[in-house]
């Protein structure tokens, strides 16, 4: 591709960003807003690519596209069909006015402040260290841990959220609504057909995440949306919300994150990993974090618990 048509698809993929954008802040139709939602989330992850950044670009189609499409498409099955979307002045201007605001603040910086020197030489210099071919997973899960840590942690404070809003009487049950579908229709032969596929994306993204874009976040996603398909087509009810399985599930990425750091502490740095050991270490912390996650991730979309018992 030469530079004139490269400078050319850049132009018409940042106006398709914009119009996206003001398609879904502008929409009076709920629905067709959260369209508009997830489109400019593909077309962000189609810009991360441009800028070669395809770990970002992979977890932007996963998680900004996918799961949040998702979850709001949710969110807008449970409202009314009488709620409508507020369309004052007032409602409409102020939000386009403090993103054009914070447009012109980043443009400025980005013309007038000088080049950082980022940190690609440091990482490089000592990636043989990290137990880990990928710059990204080596920055994630060795050089700056306690992010990737913390980040774990606050998915997990994010589903007890959601917990949290059901009712008492509720409380213990299997979170969401049950589902039915067509035993003959798309959804459930997708969530027959789909899944074998999913689960071998989703173990290869983490599996090569230590050389090559994806890893435990990423795999996570796919696998959580590989059980959003299936419960969603009534093959498989999600599991009662004090099952000690579903808890241990849930707790496994940051207890194993966690326990390695700790015993990187005996030996001199919380968290820090021995080159020798680094690589399967990181190995083992993303299995277990991608099972946290696609379980975490899961539930929140499916929602607190509200499914009635079973009569027996």
């Amino acid at each position: 591709m030469t530079a004139l048509a490269e400078t050319g698809f850049d132009l018409v993929l940042c106006g398709m960003i914009l119009a996206a954008a003001a398609s879904a802040l502008g929409m009076r139709d709920r629905f067709g807003a959260v369209v508009f939602f997830i489109v400019y989330g593909v077309f962000i992850a189609l810009g991360w690519l441009r800028l070669d950044a395809v770990d970002v670009a992979l977890a932007e189609v996963a998680l900004g596209a996918g799961l949040s499409g998702v979850l709001l498409l949710r969110a807008n099955a449970r409202l009314p069909a009488s709620a409508r979307i507020a369309a004052g002045p007032a409602v409409r201007i102020v939000p386009v006015g403090v993103a054009a605001a914070v447009t012109l603040m980043l443009g400025w910086a980005f013309l007038t402040l000088p080049e950082p020197a980022g940190l690609q030489g440091a990482v490089a210099a000592n990636l043989y260290a990290s137990g880990a071919e990928n710059p990204v997973t080596a920055v994630l899960l060795n050089f700056r841990g306690w992010d990737t840590l913390l980040e774990s942690v606050v998915l997990l404070a994010a589903l007890i959220g959601v917990w949290s809003v059901a009712t008492n009487d509720a409380w213990g049950r299997r979170p969401g609504l049950t589902q039915h579908a067509l035993p003959g229709g798309v959804l459930v032969s997708f969530g027959r057909l789909l899944p074998p596929v999913g689960l071998m994306i989703g173990v290869y993204l983490v599996w090569v995440g230590s050389s090559r874009p994806g890893g435990a976040f990423q795999g996570g996603t796919v696998l959580a949306a590989v059980a959003l398909l299936v419960m969603m087509g009534g093959l498989m009810r999600p599991p009662p919300v004090v099952s000690r399985r579903l808890r241990l599930a849930l707790v496994a990425g940051p207890a194993v994150f966690l326990a390695v750091g700790l015993v990187g502490a005996v030996a001199g740095t919380f968290l820090g990993l021995r080159p020798d050991i680094a690589k399967p270490l990181i190995l083992g912390i993303e299995a277990a974090l991608t099972l946290s996650i696609a379980t975490t991730l899961a539930l929140v979309v499916v929602g607190p618990p509200e499914q009635p018992e079973e009569r027996t």
